[in-house]
């Protein structure tokens, strides 16, 4: 039996447990990748929320206004949200293979600077500071989670979110039975938490060199995508931000004032209210969990469609119905609502291959100045007409929607190989 000279067989053909056993270690180191990250993603979004959690003690030990209390949260959103997309272009262009752990750098510097600042400007700079890890951090992140898929793109985005949404709910727990009780400077405590995930992203930084190093010796491929023009291309982004817009400006009435809402309409009180939000933000983890698996089975267009349009029914009741069913109508919309961004980051990084971090920075910062944005104006609506009437006016906020009709499909389903 002869081996055609143009028909060259591997190594791996000739040992098959050899390429398989190498297959399933592949697997192994990628799913412990996606883990580290999302663990890191964690800590960091739980160290951020620690900063809009302690606003009571600063306004309280600095004579702060809520001019002032806006300023932080203006510096921290400025650098948070604005620098994502800048930061993830940049290191489109120019890999940084420890950018992650210099990011958690600024979060640690941000934290021990909040822990010892006694005045308003420091704590301004330290504002400024958490806000740069974070607007670090997201694009590189989702980058890390796309490359340690394995093909699963929805999968390892709604991995990595998840562990953002445990890190924000946890934030403010933590700096109510820690921080407020011990004042100030037990902020500096949560620093040794940045440098646990200095060290976890120094060891992800050392796959991510490997990694590139290894896709540089490889033969390069025809690059795969789609023919639409770059106006083209424009539009569909201007339509998905249109689709985050509704999702976030929804999310923010929930999350930032439901427990007002059921206590003025319902006269719940505030321990019960609490477990009732408990219920939406854990099916909002859920949902964001199962959106990304469930878009790399049908395709993210089809996610996208389902989760803004899909939960309109829900939001148009929920106003107009009783305790017990507005309890019960906030689980499935935020178990429907949550499952869309895992599916609209996927979306944009097959729209502009090669541009997966200024994609993830692009709608990770657009996401967390929507949410901002939102919850502030719909406090002031609050303010001039009544809690009510914003879950009135925002029950129809999700029939932005329809424009998922203008979005073409990009290839389908995505599968894992």
């Amino acid at each position: 039996m002869t081996i055609e000279a143009n028909n060259p067989v591997s190594a791996a053909d000739l040992n098959p447990a050899r390429a398989q056993a190498s297959h399933h270690t592949g697997d192994q180191t990628r799913t412990l990748v996606l883990v580290t990250i999302s663990c890191c993603h964690m800590l960091n979004d739980m160290m951020q929320s620690l900063l809009l959690a302690i606003y009571p003690m600063l306004k309280s030990n600095y004579a702060l206004d809520f001019g002032q209390i806006g300023l932080i949260t203006l510096t921290f959103q400025a650098t948070a949200s604005l620098l994502q997309p800048i930061v993830g272009l940049y290191t489109d262009h120019r890999p940084k293979n420890y950018a992650l752990s210099m990011g958690m750098g600024f979060t640690f510097a941000g934290l021990m600077l909040l822990a010892f600042a006694d005045s308003f400007p420091l704590i301004l700079c330290a504002a400024a500071l958490v806000g740069m890890g974070s607007s670090i951090f997201h694009p590189e992140s989702s980058r890390i989670a796309r490359l340690a898929s394995g093909g699963r793109h929805g999968f390892a985005q709604s991995l990595f979110q998840v562990g953002g949404n445990i890190g924000s709910a946890v934030g403010p727990l933590v700096a109510a039975w820690f921080i407020v009780p011990h004042g100030q400077g037990a902020i500096g405590w949560f620093s040794i938490a940045a440098l646990v995930a200095i060290a976890l992203l120094a060891g992800i930084g050392t796959w991510y060199k490997n990694h590139r190093a290894e896709l540089a010796r490889r033969p390069r491929s025809a690059p795969q995508g789609h023919t639409l023009s770059r106006n083209h291309v424009i539009g569909i982004i201007a339509v998905l931000l249109v689709l985050l817009f509704s999702k976030y400006f929804y999310t923010a009435s929930l999350s930032s004032y439901y427990t007002f809402y059921l206590i003025e309409k319902f006269g719940v009180s505030l321990p019960d209210a609490q477990i009732y939000l408990f219920l939406f933000l854990g099916s909002v983890a859920l949902g964001t969990i199962l959106g990304g698996p469930i878009g790399d089975r049908v395709g993210p267009k089809r996610v996208i469609w389902g989760s803004i349009l899909g939960v309109l029914p829900f939001t148009l009741i929920l106003p107009h119905v009783g305790l017990i069913w507005t309890v019960i109508l906030t689980v499935p919309i935020g178990l429907i609502l949550a499952s869309a961004f895992a599916a609209i980051v996927v979306y944009g990084q097959e729209l502009i291959p090669g541009k997966v971090g200024m994609v993830a920075g692009l709608f990770f910062g657009f996401a967390f100045g929507m949410g901002g944005i939102g919850a502030a104006v719909l406090g002031e609506l609050a303010d001039w007409t009544d809690i009510t009437f914003v879950y009135q006016l925002c029950a129809f906020l999700p029939a932005l929607g329809l424009f998922a009709a203008f979005l073409p499909d990009l290839g389908g389903k995505r599968r894992h190989r």
